[in-house]
């Protein structure tokens, strides 16, 4: 059977109470009371129930997860960052799938019955109205990859994802390629929307440039080479394609090697995130960095401002992204 407190409050010759202000944050007890409490508790092996407390404190420690792209590697590197982010600080995530989830009040409901403290909606891909949501009915909310605009309602914190389109255009006209395409994502998400929006921009600056647009069904190694094969049987293909995402550029190489295709000799290839898959020798991607460990560390900080009563005005923050060289495009003429 487990320790109870009422054990541990016998061997230390204190009351029920203040072993309970002991383990309860912020409430007051002696140094030296807490000091026989904690000698009495690691002798017995007692740890508070986190469950417990939270009837005492009205504070779970739960911070909602918030994701709908499993199928993606790089939340596999978001979710380990975010967990161990958040637990460090003595937080507990609870890792939510909404990968089929469309209606926003839903997700917010099932939310409230686990009584989490905040929610982190780390996704590039869901509308602007889930996070929003959360904020309406007062849970504390940063939006993790999300869009930002003029009128934020949430926290966001992200990349310029119209800067990383006209940042592959540039890089890819330097390169000596005159007849590019984006091969995008989903085309309802907003990542894919911005993206397309700066390729567009950029690529209106040179007159002698031929861009292309497609878009794969998801963010996926299948959506990537589905959409790559099906351009492969309609023909002609560019000369270079920016992915909206690394693990479509990955799906898109097995295509075109599958066509007896060399990259980047016969087509160019860039990617963006820099997920770690990226590196390898078999894939060796050159692409745009995404700097999701400091995606991942100002989210959490921000929460934690939140949850400690230190507000500020919703506010996009934007962190630069980096071009990574590797091996999928030509070198500069």
């Amino acid at each position: 059977m487990p320790v109870t407190l009422k054990e541990v409050a016998a061997l230390a010759g204190v009351s029920r109470s203040a072993v309970s202000r002991c383990f309860t944050e912020g409430a007051s007890v002696s140094p030296k009371t807490r000091a026989k409490i904690e000698r009495a508790a690691d002798q017995l092996g007692y740890r508070p129930n986190a469950l417990a407390s939270s009837l005492t404190t009205g504070r779970t420690k739960l911070i909602g997860l918030v994701s709908n792209n499993f199928h993606n590697p790089i939340f596999l590197e978001v979710f380990d960052l975010f967990t161990r982010g958040l637990q460090e600080r003595g937080l507990r995530p609870l890792l939510v799938n909404l990968s089929d989830a469309t209606d926003p009040a839903e997700s917010v409901r099932m939310l409230q019955q686990y009584s989490v403290d905040a929610v982190i909606v780390a996704s590039s891909t869901l509308p602007v109205s889930f996070a929003e949501m959360f904020q309406t009915m007062n849970v504390p909310v940063v939006h993790a990859f999300g869009r930002h605009g003029p009128d934020a309602k949430v926290h966001v914190v992200g990349i310029d994802n119209r800067e990383a389109g006209r940042m592959a255009v540039n890089e890819m006209y330097a390169r000596g390629y005159r007849r590019i395409s984006m091969l995008a994502g989903p085309e309802q998400a907003t990542s894919t929307q911005d993206r397309l929006m700066g390729f567009l921009d950029a690529a209106a600056r040179y007159p002698d440039l031929k861009v292309e647009t497609s878009f794969a069904k998801d963010y996926s190694y299948d959506a990537g080479w589905d959409e790559m094969r099906r351009l492969i049987d309609t023909g002609p293909l560019a000369e270079a394609y920016f992915c909206g995402d690394d693990v479509l550029s990955i799906g898109v190489l097995a295509a075109l090697q599958d066509a007896g295709l060399k990259v980047p000799d016969d087509v160019g290839l860039m990617g963006l995130n820099d997920m770690e898959m990226a590196r390898w020798n078999n894939i060796d991607l050159t692409t745009i960095r995404q700097p999701i460990p400091e995606v991942v560390r100002l989210s959490v900080e921000m929460m934690c401002d939140m949850l400690d009563e230190k507000p500020s005005p919703p506010k996009a923050h934007l962190l630069p992204c980096e071009l990574v060289n590797r091996g999928t495009l030509r070198e500069a003429k």
